[in-house]
């Protein structure tokens, strides 16, 4: 399967925790990154704000494991399906979708 990259090379990336089913995070990934992650089990990304590739977790030891990979049906997006050493969120949060628009918490 063809991955449709956008004008910049990249695709969006969507992390979900393959045992709880939980979407942990949104991410970009470059041919680049998608090849390492296949290569090494562990999700890689492109980083938009500083130009570089980035290792989940290579900093902060909260590697993604992955397990799956999934392309949707317009190819136009990945699903990771990872199991998580810890936080996805660089705020602590176990997930970067922890604050909501239709509630008072």
């Amino acid at each position: 399967m063809e991955v449709k990259w956008d004008a910049r090379g990249l695709v969006p990336a969507i992390v979900q925790d393959v045992q709880t089913g939980a979407v942990l995070m949104l991410a970009y990934m470059n041919a680049e990154a998608l090849g390492l992650t296949l290569k090494t089990s562990e999700a890689h990304f492109w980083s938009r704000s500083r130009q570089e590739l980035w290792h989940k977790g290579a900093t902060s030891g909260n590697v993604q494991r992955v397990r799956e990979v999934y392309v949707d049906c317009d190819a136009d997006t990945i699903l990771l399906k990872v199991d998580p050493a810890g936080p996805a969120c660089h705020t602590g949060e176990q997930s970067c979708f922890y604050r909501s628009l239709t509630s008072d918490e």
